[in-house]
Formats: C-alpha cells, structure tokens, sequence
C-alpha cells in the first residue's frame, strides 16, 4: 500500500534545565517568533512560529548532549521506518508514538505521525 513522507521539524536537542533561554535565543536568531514555551504540558518541548510550508522548529529538553536532529513526517509509520530500513537505516527505539532510527551515518531522526493539515508541499509518494 502506498504511503507518504516529507521533513517535519529541525530538533534543536537541548541539554538544559529549562527550554526559556534556548528558546529566546534561537528566536532571535532566526527571526521567529516563539509559538510555545511548553507545547505538550510537560516543560520539554517549546516551538517557535513557522509557515505552513516551512519545516516545524522545535526545541526539545534532553538528557545527552545537545545535537540538531530531523523528524520525518508520514501517513504510516510503520511503512515509513520499513522503507528506511531498506535504505540502511536501523531502528533504536520506539518511543510514545514514533520511532527513534539511526542512519548509516550515524546520525539519529525520527519517524512521526503526520504533523499539519494538509500535508502540504514537498511531499513524497512511496510505493
């Protein structure tokens, strides 16, 4: 069954105790204004202002090292993380509702559920 995927969100992985100061400062920096200092309630994710045809940015409290990772939206995750198996990617953990995966570079992402309506442009059809 056909399925869909684009990039969803830059992760600015932030160690820090408290997202306020990360999230003024990259405000600033890229000239967008911050959305939400807490978006799930919990004090780890804070989002500055994107359009709809941009990429999400948000800011995520973390316990490694800070690092910028990038979410992979899709119809169908499980789908999704298959494909990018095939590629050379390998799942690490499933965490909530999306999985954690590793590149063959090493670099970690993540496969989300889709996060806007409509899916919007850049989007891509896999079969």
């Amino acid at each position: 069954m056909p399925h869909h995927s684009r990039l969803s969100t830059l992760v600015l992985d932030c160690r820090v105790d408290d997202l306020r100061e990360g999230a003024e400062f990259w405000s600033k920096a890229l000239g967008k204004p911050v959305a939400s200092l807490d978006q799930d309630g919990d004090g780890r994710y804070a989002e500055l202002e994107t359009a709809a045809d941009e990429p999400v940015i948000l800011l995520q409290k973390v316990g490694h090292d800070s690092r910028v990772h990038l979410d992979i939206e899709t119809d169908d995750i499980e789908a999704e993380a298959a494909r990018l198996e095939a590629l050379g990617a390998r799942k690490i953990a499933f965490v909530k509702r999306w999985w954690v995966m590793e590149a063959p570079t090493g670099h970690r992402f993540c496969v989300v559920r889709q996060q806007r309506e409509p899916f919007g442009p850049h989007l891509n059809r896999w079969e």
